[in-house]
């Protein structure tokens, strides 16, 4: 058995997830329809894990960090759903970024290869990234609902159990 495979069968199976969909216009209520965050939430739900809390938040530096800080209390994992393009609106990975212990750049860097199959040169303008913080795993995604569900079904869903478990070496769930 591989080394990889031999962390996975120690890996926890059940995770505590937390969502924000990062959107000023959704937060004050005028920006239509909550379709990325149901889409997160179903695949996560799904897979068997708990979803701890879901909100949407404005794209404001100080409300991104307070909700990573509130919610690496008790989840595992903690998922931001927009505000990683070019945009001068989007701030997630400058607000998320200077609090991580540990970067994990091969998430941005596969999650821009798998884009490009599907949206072509347009997967440069994503800036999404992943890292840990407090031995939770944070990830910030686009806010399109494809650009999720592909992050979800493709990298992080099958993996996120291994590097919990690698982040915390068999320490119990919080």
């Amino acid at each position: 058995m591989s080394v990889p495979d031999e962390h996975k069968q120690h890996a926890p199976k059940k995770l505590y997830f937390s969502i924000f969909v990062v959107s000023t216009s959704r937060a004050r209520g005028t920006g239509g329809l909550d379709v990325t965050g149901e889409i997160a939430e179903k695949r996560i739900s799904e897979k068997g894990h708990v979803i701890k809390r879901k909100e949407i938040i404005p794209d404001d530096i100080n409300a991104i960090r307070s909700s990573l800080l509130e919610s690496v209390r008790d989840s595992d994992v903690v998922i931001f759903c927009g505000g990683t393009g070019i945009h001068p609106t989007d701030i997630t990975p400058e607000a998320i970024k200077p609090l991580l212990d540990k970067e994990i750049p091969g998430f941005g860097e596969l999650f821009r290869w798998i884009s490009y199959s599907q949206i072509g040169s347009a997967a440069i303008a994503s800036r999404a990234l992943a890292g840990v913080y407090s031995s939770s795993l944070v990830f910030a995604l686009p806010g399109s609902p494809d650009g999720v569900e592909l992050a979800l079904e493709k990298l992080i869903l099958p993996e996120a159990p291994h590097l919990v478990w690698l982040v915390r070496r068999g320490a119990i769930h919080k």
